[in-house]
């Protein structure tokens, strides 16, 4: 047996032990020749299945030691090393290759070295064999983020200020810290011994202090996590800056306080008010970085700017008020009435040290006051304010502006020809997101395979070869989507015993969800059915329009089509059309009549559907007193708190004569969460199986909204479509909006908000209703006031305030009366007195129209004097005060006449 081939037998018994002998033992010739035989034993290994896992990771093992060796170039070494294949995600045995390495030129050695460290993958869990590689060769260190990061997980092993002092690579490697994409992690568990061991660094002149005081700064002004932004700030501080170096990085204490994160930006107004305090920072440059500053959400900033800017101007007099006064000025538009406030005062104390021009201007900018200063604006400038800004007689009438009403956009049929029909497949086989775009290629597939079948089938075969389903054996077909089952069905991969035993399995129904997930599957495995029979010209349930609405009138033509050709339509296709036929309007009364002049069982049935006066039993609402852990094996992380929820008994028949993989929506999935597993997010065809049904489909993903109670990610996705869907928007639909409104993340909110003015805007909207939900919610600590007051922030400032106060008027009685406010309410208050103070609070437009179902409520609120009359200045006082100043004025005389205007709507698409 020849050495190369003693070599080989060791690596296919896994004796990684005896490989560096063997190797060694090799003149270049068998080395090569070795090389050729080990690449096709791994070419082997990649095509064994999983059952011989543990027979491929010993061979694996030998197989890395092995090919190192062999390799004669540094790239083709480097990358047999680094794959991850061969490693099976152990570590390297840096002894062995070492070993087998040292031998070689030492150009050759640091080459591999930094094309090792180059490899982002594994180069961190690489860095011993890395650093022995450097150290042998004597080449540069590598600066890769991989090695970075390795270099510090090395370094934190023992004692790290003494490490630090004795690496003799520490000059090229600290700086490298502050620039990692991300921070290595033992600089945040350990984040004490290396700021203390690096400002030792700098203390005893082995890193130059200048590289880190810079490194710092640029890291921060870079911008970072918020435990990279905690470490690098920490260890500023600790670095103790001196006077001339605070004022030699000016420019970047004013980003930082422009645009850092809160930490930064309060560490950079510190050393600004230093700065200025010591004649070291110009009033120029102070009224730059305000105008960025006085925007900032964070109120605490806002206020430590107004507090700087007023230093300065005593210290500066005139000079310094001509720079700062109309920087700040700007901030008579910021959001915050009592920003505003801060601001009227601070110019009225210096007005006197500007000129006439300068006067002018302030004058000017003050039009952005909110109504609740423009009186104290007019008494500070005069006859300059007024000749800028009429007076309230004079003023424009309130114009209330909502987004266009959305229209039903009616979908295009399904693609005739066969081209772009398979061009349409192709797109959605490799992302199916499409709900609409699936539902029109299914009909495409069923009609062209109803014509030509064999010609469907080699037009597709194309797109299927590189599918990972196309190769597996039957097992696949339970992860199949709908596209991948009809698609499977016409290539030949899934066969009438595939889709039989998926139709006759039975269903897991833990909850609702689950059901509306599993209805496209069994749809597409009806449909799959009727291809390879031959009887399905079309499918019934294609939508109409882009909610998933089917036309009434087109449902009969289609039953009428099959009708005519002597086939019946398919149970579950049926069903699902009944499901999103619109029921409302003239066009669904003649639907019904010619529906049964068709004279067959499904006409009869559908005329019935259409006519039905109540489909659904109504929900009983009750509130859960939680607190609870669920009974499952997610209660270690999760317990329910105290909400309301909507409960229905089973519907008495209203799916009587549906398949059975419907049954399961004739009742309302549990309210605690048990056996369901969608705690946050929700797919985007459920709103497609019951499009003309929102206030039952609404039902069924309250526990979805939940975003507020579980701190949940995506919880209110599906609110937005609820809102354009068709049915009455009732009680469920309002309390999931009401309860998206208080969601944890502000996407969240905001997609809340677009729903609201949606609603708004197509005059669905009750107010009373959403308003009474939010009190109770509040009440109930399901939404805490300060999200709420965001959301409706939100909604304020697209211009609906006439809308926004509809809502909070009907919501403050209950969060204002009866008990000690809840915390936070002063922000809900806000917001409340600028509607108020913008609309008038009283609504000039139809009553019935896009506002509300009921009348704005205008008046005193209850309880809102009693908070009125609290002494102190806190935000709930101030802001209690504001209201009823502002409901009281609305009481005493004509309110601002108010306008109903809407964008141009777009007309639905045919």
């Amino acid at each position: 047996m020849s050495a190369a081939q003693e070599l080989l037998e060791a690596v296919r018994a896994g004796r990684r032990d005896d490989v560096p002998a063997l190797v060694k033992g090799l003149d270049p010739a068998g080395r090569k020749a070795a090389l050729a035989e080990l690449k096709e034993l791994r070419k082997e290994l990649r095509g064994w299945d999983w059952d011989r896992w543990q027979e491929r990771r010993h061979i694996s093992r030998a197989l890395l030691v092995a090919g190192a060796g062999c390799h004669t170039g540094a790239a083709a070494a480097s990358a047999w090393i680094g794959a991850r294949d061969l490693r099976d995600w152990e570590r390297l045995p840096t002894g062995m290759l070492l070993d087998l390495l040292a031998d070689r030129e030492t150009g050759w050695l640091g080459d591999v070295a930094h094309r090792l460290a180059g490899r982002a993958a594994t180069a961190e869990e690489d860095y011993p064999l890395i650093h022995e590689l450097v150290r042998l060769s004597g080449c540069a260190v590598p600066v890769t983020d991989g090695y970075v990061h390795g270099w510090t997980d090395a370094v934190a092993q023992g004692d790290i200020r003494a490490a630090l002092r004795s690496d003799p690579y520490v000059r090229a490697l600290v700086p490298r810290l502050f620039e990692t994409t991300e921070l290595p992690t033992t600089l945040t568990w350990r984040s004490d011994d290396w700021q203390a061991g690096l400002v030792a660094l700098a203390d005893e002149g082995v890193v130059e202090r200048a590289v880190l005081v810079d490194a710092c700064v640029a890291r921060l002004l870079r911008g970072a996590k918020p435990g990279a932004v905690r470490f690098f700030l920490d260890l500023l501080r600790q670095l103790r800056l001196t006077a001339d170096e605070e004022r030699a990085r000016t420019a970047d204490w004013m980003g930082m306080a422009a645009d850092g994160p809160s930490t930064v930006a309060a560490h950079a107004q510190e050393v600004l008010g230093r700065l200025s305090e010591a004649g070291d920072l110009s009033a120029r440059e102070l009224a730059e970085v305000s105008g960025a500053v006085l925007f900032r959400t964070e109120k605490k900033l806002v206020r430590a700017q107004l507090v700087l800017v007023g230093k300065a101007l005593r210290r500066g007099g005139a000079d310094a008020a001509d720079e700062l006064l109309p920087a700040i000025a700007e901030a008579f538009g910021h959001p915050d009435t009592g920003v505003q406030e801060r601001v009227l005062k601070l110019v009225a104390r210096h007005l006197s040290d500007v000129d006439e021009d300068t006067r002018a201007g302030l004058a000017e900018a003050a039009v952005l006051l909110g109504p609740a200063h423009r009186a104290a604006a007019a008494e500070l400038f005069g006859e300059v304010f007024s000749e800028v800004f009429p007076a309230d007689g004079e003023a424009e009438p309130y114009e209330e502006l909502l987004p266009p009403a959305p229209q039903d956009r009616r979908v295009a049929p399904a693609a005739d020809g066969l081209p772009e029909l398979v061009e349409d497949v192709a797109v959605l086989l490799k992302s199916g997101d499409d709900v609409i775009g699936v539902e029109r290629a299914l009909d495409g597939l069923v009609r062209y395979a109803y014509r030509d079948r064999e010609a469907l089938r080699e037009a597709l075969l194309p797109l299927v070869a590189d599918l990972w389903w196309y190769g597996r054996d039957s097992q696949f077909m339970q992860h199949l989507q709908p596209l991948d089952i009809v698609v499977g069905t016409v290539v030949g991969k899934v066969t009438s015993g595939h889709l039989h035993a998926a139709l006759r399995a039975e269903p897991a129904h833990d909850c609702v969800h689950r059901a509306l997930d599993r209805l496209p599957l069994v749809r597409a495995q009806e449909a799959a059915l009727a291809v390879l029979k031959g009887k399905a010209p079309h499918l019934l349930a294609v939508p109409t329009w882009h909610t998933g609405a089917v036309d009434p009138g087109e449902l009969v033509e289609r039953l009428r089509g099959y009708e005519q050709l002597g086939v019946a339509p398919g149970d579950i296709d049926f069903a699902q059309a009944l499901l999103r036929v619109r029921r409302s309007g003239p066009e669904a009364a003649r639907a019904a009549e010619d529906a049964a002049r068709l004279g067959t069982p499904t006409g009869e049935r559908l005329a019935r559907w259409l006519t039905a006066q109540e489909l659904w039993a109504p929900a009983v609402r009750g509130v859960a007193e939680g607190q609870a852990p669920v009974d499952d094996w997610f209660r270690w992380t999760r317990l329910l708190p105290r909400r309301i929820v909507l409960a229905t008994g089973r519907d008495p028949g209203a799916l009587r004569d549906f398949p059975p993989a419907f049954r399961v929506l004739e009742s309302t999935p549990s309210d605690d969460g048990r056996r369901c597993y969608h705690w946050s997010g929700a797919n985007p065809h459920w709103t497609a199986v019951l499009p003309e049904d929102r206030e039952r489909l609404a039902t069924w993903l309250l526990p979805l909204a939940a975003a507020a109670t579980d701190d949940l990610r995506g919880g209110t996705s599906l609110l937005a479509p609820l809102a354009e869907a068709g049915g009455e928007p009732g009680p469920a639909l309002h309390l999931a909006l009401a309860t998206g409104l208080g969601a944890r993340y502000a996407e969240d909110r905001l997609v809340a908000v677009d729903a609201l003015l949606v609603l708004a805007a197509r005059g669905e909207l009750d107010a009373a209703r959403l308003g009474g939900d939010l009190a109770e919610l509040v009440r109930l600590g399901t939404v805490k006031p300060n999200r709420l007051a965001d959301s409706v922030r939100t909604a304020a400032a697209t211009g609906a305030y006439a809308t926004t106060w509809a809502v909070l008027a009907s919501a403050l009685p209950g969060m204002v009366d009866g008990g000690e406010p809840v915390r936070g309410l002063g922000e809900i208050l806000a917001v409340a007195a600028d509607c108020v103070e913008r609309c008038g609070a009283v609504p000039a437009h139809d009553p019935h129209g896009p506002v509300s179902h009921g009348s704005v409520p205008h008046g005193p609120v209850p309880g809102l004097d009693a908070l009125a009359a609290r002494r102190g200045s806190s935000q709930l006082v101030t802001q209690a005060k504001r209201l009823a100043r502002a409901l009281a004025r609305t009481t005493d005389s004509p309110a601002h006449p108010v306008e109903q205007s809407t964008p141009e709507t777009t007309e639905s698409s045919h």
